[in-house]
């Protein structure tokens, strides 16, 4: 039998999907946690060893062993732009769309103070862009020129004016530095241009990070780090709504992937108004659009949570309103490893959970705007409309395995009620119920039509 083992070296959990690739079926799926502060294949070789047991009756010879990462933090990135509202949002969302955690966004020509702070805060990359083609070039050179004699050995992507792409080559070749150079984030004015950037920032990831994180150790014995864990969920998602030249995909979907220290939503959606009478303004909205919420989680960033939405927001989840929901939320973000076992622990991580579906979702999507003008009202769009988007699927631990997954998602959307917000309107709720998006994103780099056939067996319809 002709296999292939994906794997997921996430934060906490490493996790092995094995997949039957001649019938399209999983085979197994295993976890254990992630032991990247000793030797990070030691957690895999646990989690390989409940695959084995549970397809020990099986014939099996793993033709590819593919892997994506979190682990270790996950990839942090600084995005520097011209114009905060207009290419530092642009190199933003592209640094986003490929799986990173952008830790500061810098505009303008940077400032000593600035770039001593980009040291400390140690990213894996900066992407470094601004100026449209044929425009401003002067601050994007300056700003390579501050940085070359400052950041040493982290990687630098160059998005940004095409005026300016021989002057920076020659300005880090000088100086040592290694880094990418490719297309503009924003070639012309509010025209984003991100899967470049996405590209490249990949192509970084696997040969400068993977070696920095302590994964070369994995790298000996698995054929490919291929990706970040939310590179591979994205695609995953992409494949899902869009389907194959082969075989149709279910259509413009929303995602929210909950974690211990952030909220991940993804949608996949033109986003363009869909009501009469309404314009779009600001930047271009990406197809597939991905967004981090780093103070909503359900362990480390729970204390945060809680004072994003606050107790009245949150008490509106609790069936048991005595409970002290800010004293537990401080609990949880100083003991991330607590698993809930009593009937008030896990109401605590249902009501936390609801509260990230809804805030994270609520800065993801759109909003309508009222404006006055000398021609009357006008109504203006900034962000994706996503009113008639057809679907909203949960994953991630909190919600795949709580009890009431549906309610979660649905209590979570329906706590959005103010009518700027454009929400999805009567979506059906889906699950990821085997935890396997990831995984799915990997396989679909070699068998994109065996992964929506999988996809489309374990995403199940909950409501």
């Amino acid at each position: 039998m002709n296999a292939v083992l994906l794997i997921d070296f996430g934060s906490t959990y490493t996790k092995l999907t094995a997949v039957d690739i001649d019938n399209d079926e999983i085979l197994a799926v295993a976890s254990s946690e992630t032991t990247v502060k000793t030797n990070i294949m030691d957690g895999f070789y646990k989690a390989f060893e409940v695959i084995k047991a549970k397809t020990c009756d099986l014939d099996i010879e793993y033709v590819e062993k593919l892997a994506c990462s979190s682990a270790a933090g996950g990839l942090k990135m600084i995005s520097i732009g011209l114009v905060q509202s207009l290419t530092s949002e642009a190199a933003k969302r592209a640094a986003l769309g490929a799986g990173s955690k952008v830790y500061r966004t810098y505009s303008h020509e940077l400032s000593a103070r600035e770039i001593s702070k980009i040291i400390e805060e140690k990213p894996d990359i900066i992407l470094l862009a601004g100026g449209t083609d044929g425009g401003n070039k002067d601050c994007i050179i300056k700003n390579a020129e501050a940085l070359s004699g400052k950041i040493g050995d982290i990687p630098v992507v160059v998005s940004g004016n095409k005026n300016a792409v021989d002057d920076i080559e020659n300005i880090f070749e000088e100086n040592g530095i290694y880094f990418k150079i490719t297309d503009n984030v924003m070639p012309r004015l509010n025209i984003l241009n991100v899967e470049p950037a996405r590209e490249a920032i990949r192509t970084v990831f696997m040969e400068k990070i993977i070696e920095a994180k302590g994964l070369g150790e994995a790298e000996k014995e698995i054929d490919n780090i291929m990706m970040t864990t939310p590179t591979a969920v994205l695609k995953a998602v992409n494949l899902l709504a869009d389907g194959t030249n082969e075989e149709e995909g279910i259509g413009e979907i929303l995602v929210v992937d909950i974690g211990g220290a952030t909220t991940d939503v993804h949608s996949i959606s033109k986003g363009e108004p869909t009501k009469s009478g309404v314009v779009f303004k600001g930047l271009q909205e990406p197809y597939a659009k991905r967004t981090v919420e780093g103070d909503l989680g359900m362990r480390e960033s729970a204390s945060s949570l809680y004072e994003s939405a606050g107790f009245v927001k949150m008490k509106k989840f609790m069936a048991n309103e005595s409970i002290d929901i800010k004293e537990k939320c401080e609990y949880l973000s100083r003991n991330i490893g607590k698993i809930p076992k009593t009937e008030e622990e896990k109401e605590v991580d249902e009501t936390i959970c609801t509260t990230a579906v809804g805030l994270a979702i609520e800065r993801h999507i759109g909003r309508v705007a009222t404006e006055y003008s000398p021609m009357g009202v006008i109504y203006s769009q900034e962000g994706k409309d996503l009113s008639e988007t057809g679907y909203v699927l949960g994953t991630g631990g909190a919600i795949v395995k709580s009890r009431n997954p549906v309610k979660i998602l649905k209590s979570g959307m329906e706590s959005i009620k103010d009518p700027k917000y454009l929400k999805p309107s009567k979506p059906e709720y889906l699950l990821d119920k085997d935890y396997i998006l990831s995984a799915m994103g990997l396989l679909s780099e070699s068998y994109p039509n065996k992964a929506l056939k999988i996809l489309k067996k374990h995403v199940v319809n909950i409501g």
